[in-house]
């Protein structure tokens, strides 16, 4: 059953609405949800809409400061499941948000290398790490220790025992475009049909999500649609009837 994962991006402390990854551009989220923009409520508000999924969290302070919000991913690992992109790059950042409970994010931004990554998943444990291959306007953006093609991205990373991947093009968030990876995810599932791929960035309704489901993903990334009410509990609750799943939550 495919889940929607709601997505807080966090910078300066505060919750933040992501725009085409312009991140000198974010401003402290405006939401129907929920006054205000502090993680623990806009974390408890977007759970009540999505359900026990799990919260997708991008410390932004972590990635472009290298200053993670630690105490803030023990909090929110204690209410429910939450993977986060903290800008990991070696094993022991990898173990400072694997220690406070929840799943690390291992970005193609930040991890260096193949080896990085192998060295990561040796330490944290396959099972507790997912890989995101981050993409602007379809272009990776790894550094010269990785492929230029996200398929063969892909490849490397499923070849180190990782299962789940994120396939998020920053160019898409928060800009209504439906998303722009459905080929490369498509493309994926056909190649490696074991492999469970999120997508993100740029849903705008709950058309948007049966279209990812028809693909075959396991999840998708929301986060403007949920505060501005285009994805509503009901929908969400609704689509999960439709699949036969009565009473569900994506």
């Amino acid at each position: 059953m495919m889940r929607v994962l709601p997505v807080i991006d966090i910078l300066d402390g505060q919750v933040v609405r992501g725009v085409g990854g312009r991140r000198d551009e974010y401003r402290p989220i405006v939401s129907s949800l929920v006054a205000g923009s502090d993680p623990l409520e806009v974390a408890a508000a977007l759970r009540r809409v999505c359900g026990p999924s799990s919260l997708y969290v991008a410390d932004l302070d972590a990635i472009l400061h290298r200053k993670p919000h630690v105490e803030l991913y023990r909090q929110l690992a204690a209410l429910g499941p939450v993977l986060v992109d903290a800008g990991v790059q070696d094993v022991t950042d990898a173990m400072t948000v694997a220690d406070s409970g929840a799943e690390v994010i291992a970005g193609l931004e930040t991890v260096p290398d193949n080896s990085g990554l192998r060295r990561i998943v040796k330490a944290v444990g396959t099972d507790r790490v997912v890989f995101s291959v981050d993409l602007r306007r379809g272009r990776s953006l790894g550094g010269p220790g990785w492929p230029n093609a996200p398929l063969a991205v892909a490849e490397e990373v499923l070849e180190t025992g990782i299962q789940r991947l994120i396939v998020l093009d920053l160019a898409d968030v928060g800009s209504h475009t439906g998303g722009s990876t459905a080929d490369l995810c498509r493309e994926i599932r056909r190649r490696w049909p074991t492999a469970r791929v999120i997508a993100g960035g740029g849903v705008r309704g709950r058309d948007d999500l049966a279209c990812w489901e028809q693909i075959g993903v396991e999840g998708v990334l929301v986060a403007s649609a949920l505060h501005e009410g285009r994805i509503t509990a009901a929908d969400i609750s609704e689509a999960a009837k439709e699949r036969g799943c009565e009473g569900a939550r994506a």
